[in-house]
């Protein structure tokens, strides 16, 4: 339940956006030149600017009827190049004529990004203090209050720290101030849907924002900021409403341990100073999630086996009627932590409650399961990674002999067979043993 997908596909529309801004401030600024003259130049403003060769591989560009510019078989020079088949600018010729850049339409066609290269361009795009023009023009050039009416994408590639690549196709078109008036955003070719759409309230800096995902939905507003000092605030309260868990997790190329249809209230927060990009902005964001899972499934764990064998246990299920807790995110350079507290989960009598800390796919943290409110306490630590978990007791209730005394130091292994009783029907283990079967008797000699 993070919102990584957009803070990757954030990254990759600015990445997008000054590349094609940029093609086609050199195409301006240059008197009628041939298409090979007009890729060259490309490529020398693009290395003087992030300090990275750029190839293009064919420039073509005409006046009439409509101002265009098209780029086509583009790749940086790197180890693992971002690579762009095809973008096409659109201009409008009227404001040509005056010297002013303003775009119809910018159309991108299979973009490539992994993640090591759009690293190498962190901290060189354009800063507030330059003006807040995304590039920086030459005299006399300038920028129309609307410099890009529409942007498109389609297959948009992202390609994670895991080798991970996920397609998204596209929209936004703005208005002033780079503010998008309507936008969407979805998963190439992933069903169950799942899409981010925008709208602007008014003129305001407000969106409704409406998130397609996992067969629910995940609804609610956004607001961008600027705050005294020219600090900017990007911030959003959603909710989320019977989004399938599997489902979810799955259209962004990843697994889970916990399988049900989940409900609740998130929020979000992003701030960044003036001096800091998008990107910057992006990677401070922090979310809170307060959630409901009415049933749930543990689909890797089988808690019932890890309280009654005393043992590590991997594998199985372990049915829940509800679980629910609180998900805080944050962004940081080694990846997104991820913290489970306040854990809950209910089965017929029984309760269990934890915590738990994920990071980079690896697992740590700790359960009770509870008998008769609370009154009983199994403690178990959890570890190993999402697709292979694995649930123990910990150390200090491995210290008694048998479960019975671990939980209730002194009070038997009596106590300890019934723990095990109750926690076996708590977790679907309370299946009828089938009676063996009676020997015949012996014949007499």
């Amino acid at each position: 339940m993070t919102f990584s997908p957009v803070r990757r596909w954030l990254l990759g529309s600015a990445a997008v956006l000054l590349l094609g801004i940029g093609a086609l401030v050199a195409f301006v600024s240059s008197r009628l030149p041939s298409d090979d003259e007009v890729a060259a130049r490309i490529s020398e403003a693009f290395a003087q600017r992030f300090g990275v060769g750029l190839k293009v591989g064919g420039a073509h560009w005409a006046l009439l009827p409509t101002p265009v510019l098209v780029l086509s078989d583009i790749a940086t020079d790197q180890p693992r190049p971002v690579t762009l088949r095809r973008v096409t600018v659109q201009l409008q010729l009227s404001q040509l004529l005056h010297r002013v850049i303003a775009v119809d339409a910018l159309e991108i066609e299979s973009l490539v990004l992994p993640r090591e290269s759009v690293r190498a361009f962190r901290g060189k795009g354009p800063k507030p203090q330059e003006g807040g023009d995304l590039v920086a023009l030459p005299a006399p050039w300038t920028l129309a209050p609307v410099p890009l009416e529409r942007l498109r994408w389609r297959d948009v590639v992202w390609i994670d720290r895991r080798d991970i690549a996920l397609a998204y196709d596209g929209e936004i078109a703005f208005d002033a101030q780079w503010r998008p008036r309507q936008a969407r955003v979805e998963r190439a070719g992933v069903t169950p849907l799942a899409r981010l759409r925008l709208d602007r309230e008014a003129g305001q800096d407000r969106w409704r924002t409406r998130i397609d995902v996992g067969g629910g939905t995940w609804n609610g507003v956004s607001r961008f900021e600027t705050l005294p000092g020219g600090a900017l605030r990007l911030s959003a309260e959603l909710d989320p409403h019977q989004i399938d868990i599997e489902g979810l997790v799955q259209a962004f190329g990843r697994r889970t341990s916990v399988a049900g249809k989940v409900s609740g209230h998130s929020t979000l927060m992003a701030e960044a100073g003036k001096a800091q990009d998008l990107g910057a902005l992006m990677r401070s964001l922090h979310t809170r999630t307060t959630f409901s899972v009415q049933p749930a499934t543990l689909t890797k764990l089988d808690i019932a086996k890890a309280v009654t064998t005393a043992g590590i246990s991997r594998g199985g299920t372990t049915p829940l009627d509800e679980l629910t807790g609180t998900l805080d995110t944050q962004g940081t350079e080694d990846g997104i932590v991820m913290r489970y507290t306040n854990l809950k989960a209910r089965s017929g009598v029984l309760t269990a409650s934890g915590n738990l800390r994920l990071l980079n796919r690896q697992m740590s943290g700790e359960i009770a399961v509870d008998l008769v409110d609370g009154v009983v306490g199994v403690p178990l630590k959890i570890g190993g990674s999402v697709a292979e978990p694995e649930v123990s007791m910990t150390g200090g209730a491995l210290a008694g002999a048998a479960v019975g005394s671990a939980v209730l130091p002194g009070v038997g292994t009596a106590i300890g067979a019934r723990v095990g009783q109750q926690v076996e029907k708590l977790f679907g283990g309370d299946k009828k043993k089938p009676v063996p079967a009676k020997s015949a008797p012996k014949s007499k000699p």
